[in-house]
């Protein structure tokens, strides 16, 4: 199913969008707009952090996007109890042979859903980190790669707080992206009532792992002026100036949000980056990376008012001139 032509690659990427969202649709209601930014991610080769109460559909949408792509889904409920060698693997004793064999956690998969992850204690987080940055993993001195591509998705609920571990900063900035998962609309919901109604449909995989490796190696081939690179710069050095913030934007965010833009102008079927790319993607990529400061909060700031604040602060290239 690879898709290899003559087509170019926003015409590639247009269609598998297309494609995705018929199918997903078939299954999830009202989650267009969380599954073209998964899309987005995939494309860029990042993370997605879903944050959302219990039964907005996410682990469904999770199980059913790995699906309608034809990758690799393996499933990981996070508890406290839960220990690092669980999700990664460790060695047993085979008492055949009488040696250790490396038996190889879920983690050795195309796309995971970490489910809950902020049940569990940072040790068990943590060995997510090497995973997500180096697409590695190392277990007891021997480090192995993981599949292509490689995409966690890890869920959380920001309202329980009770029984729950924060997510240090460091593993926070491993994610592209944070997307918040509300509820539907009064008709998607009539219409999720109606689906619900009727025999479920299982959908096919639209594509593989390789059309999806291939358009990800390609992704630095969409075009960027140096102007776009010194306006990611400046958002990302303006961010580090807010009064209202106590941490600005990183290195790594500037990255991310080249990554991203260009996964964005791919999906609007450019093959060229503009502002709007960048603005565009800005709240799911830096939201998640900035901290606001306890007294801008207490007066009902919030950190998506502060981002707007920035991309309106920030000139783009036109008013430069």
């Amino acid at each position: 199913m690879s898709a290899f032509n003559s087509t170019t690659l926003p015409d590639q990427v247009n269609s598998l969008r297309a494609r995705t969202l018929k199918a997903v649709g078939q299954v999830v209601v009202g989650m267009d707009h969380v599954t073209d930014q998964l899309l987005m991610a995939l494309m860029a080769g990042g993370h997605v952090l879903l944050e959302g109460v219990p039964g907005t559909a996410k682990t469904t949408l999770c199980r059913t996007f790995s699906s309608v792509l034809g990758i690799d889904y393996e499933r990981v409920q996070f508890t406290p109890d839960l220990l690092p060698s669980d999700v990664t693997g460790t060695q047993v004793l085979d008492r055949n042979t009488s040696d250790f064999v490396l038996r190889k956690g879920p983690i050795f998969c195309q796309l995971l859903l970490a489910d809950e992850l902020n049940r569990a204690p940072a040790r068990t987080q943590s060995a997510l980190l090497e995973a997500m940055q180096e697409r590695q993993v190392t277990i007891e001195g021997k480090t192995l790669p993981l599949p292509e591509p490689f995409m966690v998705l890890a869920t959380q609920n920001p309202i329980e707080q009770e029984g729950v571990y924060r997510l240090p900063e460091a593993q926070l900035d491993r994610f592209l992206f944070r997307i918040d998962v509300g509820y539907p609309q009064r008709q998607q919901e009539i219409d999720m009532l109606d689906l619900h109604s009727r025999t479920t449909v299982i959908p096919t995989a639209i594509t593989d792992a390789a059309e999806i490796i291939g358009i990800q190696r390609q992704l630095d081939s969409v075009f960027g002026t140096r102007e776009i690179q010194e306006y990611i710069i400046d958002l990302s050095r303006k961010s580090r100036q807010h009064p209202d913030l106590v941490l600005g934007a990183s290195p790594r965010a500037s990255i991310n949000l080249m990554k991203a833009g260009r996964a964005h102008a791919l999906l609007s079927g450019r093959d060229y980056l503009t502002h709007e790319d960048i603005q565009k993607v800005s709240v799911p990529v830096l939201a998640h990376r900035l901290i606001i400061r306890p007294e801008a909060e207490m007066d009902g700031r919030t950190i998506g008012e502060v981002i707007r604040e920035l991309i309106e602060a920030v000139p783009v290239l036109q008013e430069r001139r």
